[in-house]
């Protein structure tokens, strides 16, 4: 795993633009960049891969666990009401379509799992289409080698995942949302819209706000059609408290992400994977941090519900060492011992590698100057030589 600079496509501004890829400046600062990509061999990509797999194994594992512990689910903050839903969904095995793992991992040694962003996982746009549209100019532009590839079977895996769900689960309509003012939401389910009908599944989008409640407790569109499937771009643990969360066990939807993903996308699945497998190589040791552990010399502290970095602390026997702002915090805990990312050039580097179902389907690289990834970190792309 390298990090070298290469030159840009003088036209990607354009290219972006044309491509609906309108969040590649954020705030006057790039989030897209191509002055530097990532290189892999083909055996760091097998075992991206590989552990990429074994890890999802280990997360359903702990579902399964959770689902059947109330304990459990009093650490994981999931509110009693909403518990038999959260069990249903699992149960009946819900079917879901996406997820990313975050990653440390410099080319060398083990991977290392920071979280799981199971529920409502961005960047995927870039990730998916925008990076393998850069590979291919590179390539004909001659400025990456012949025969350069990249791990990224996205699009296609979510054009079939889309096709399955239409031929085993019978949706005739899909609505897709998430809240409004949010440039990069919006586009990332523009982009599942887009892949939805080359799949040849029927989908409209409204806004999370813009569901309704029908007489009979279904939930309506803005034309009053009801609701029977809905890919929401909006987190679990905030639509367990919300008013209409008493209705969600009645409103007859199918629900992508299903709802055992708030299991999942708690960061209190980190303590338990390490309480199921301690000492795995892709395992950090963490604790929660209500059982008061004896704390290692240098450690990160988690919200449990914290989303793109927000108010994560990295600490140390002095005291804090970096930290990111933001509105998490209420809901409890966990400590994770640090680990260091990976620093090339200056810049730390996360990899994000995704799953479209259970199956391992690419990465998209995140570096930053600062220790913390948040939603401002530039996207790089990447590829692989045999």
């Amino acid at each position: 795993m390298q990090r070298q600079l290469i030159t840009e496509r003088p036209d990607w501004r354009r290219k972006a633009e044309e491509y609906g890829f309108r969040f590649h400046t954020l705030y006057g600062e790039p989030y897209w960049s191509e002055e530097a990509c990532y290189r892999f061999t083909l055996p760091q990509v097998d075992y991206l891969e590989e552990v990429t797999a074994e890890l999802h194994q280990m997360c359903l594992q702990a579902v399964d666990r959770v689902i059947h512990s109330e304990a459990l689910l009093d650490k994981f903050r999931i509110p009693a009401h909403v518990r038999p839903f959260v069990a249903d969904a699992w149960k009946n095995r819900q079917p879901s379509l996406y997820s990313r793992l975050d990653l440390a991992w410099g080319g060398e040694g083990d991977a290392k799992l920071l979280e799981n962003n199971a529920d409502t996982p961005t960047s995927l746009y870039e990730a998916a289409f925008f990076q393998w549209i850069w590979l291919e100019d590179q390539v004909a532009a001659g400025h990456l080698p012949a025969g350069s590839d990249q791990f990224n079977s996205l699009q296609e895996k979510l054009i079939e995942r889309f096709r399955q769900l239409q031929q085993h689960s019978g949706i005739q309509l899909l609505h897709l949302s998430c809240c409004r003012d949010t440039a990069e939401d919006r586009a990332t389910v523009q982009y599942l819209q887009d892949c939805a009908s080359a799949a040849g599944v029927d989908n409209d989008f409204l806004y999370i706000d813009d569901i309704g409640l029908g007489e009979k407790g279904q939930f309506t569109d803005t034309g009053d059609r009801v609701i029977s499937n809905l890919f929401k771009l909006y987190p679990w643990e905030h639509m367990f408290r919300e008013s209409f969360s008493m209705k969600l066990a009645d409103a007859g939807v199918r629900w992508l992400e299903p709802a055992w993903k708030s299991i999942i996308s708690n960061k209190a699945i980190l303590p338990l994977l390490w309480e199921m497998f301690p000492g795995h190589p892709n395992l950090l040791p963490a604790w929660f941090a209500e059982d008061n552990p004896p704390l290692p010399e240098k450690y990160v502290i988690k919200p449990l519900f914290s989303r793109e970095g927000a108010n994560i602390r990295i600490m140390d026997t002095r005291g804090e060492v970096a930290r990111a702002d933001g509105p998490y915090g209420e809901e409890g805990y966990i400590i994770q011992q640090f680990h260091p990312l990976p620093v090339f050039d200056g810049n730390y580097t996360v990899i994000g590698s995704w799953l479209i179902d259970d199956a391992p389907a690419g990465i998209g690289l995140r570096e930053d100057k600062q220790m913390i990834t948040q939603d401002l970190s530039r996207f790089y792309p990447h590829y692989f030589t045999g």
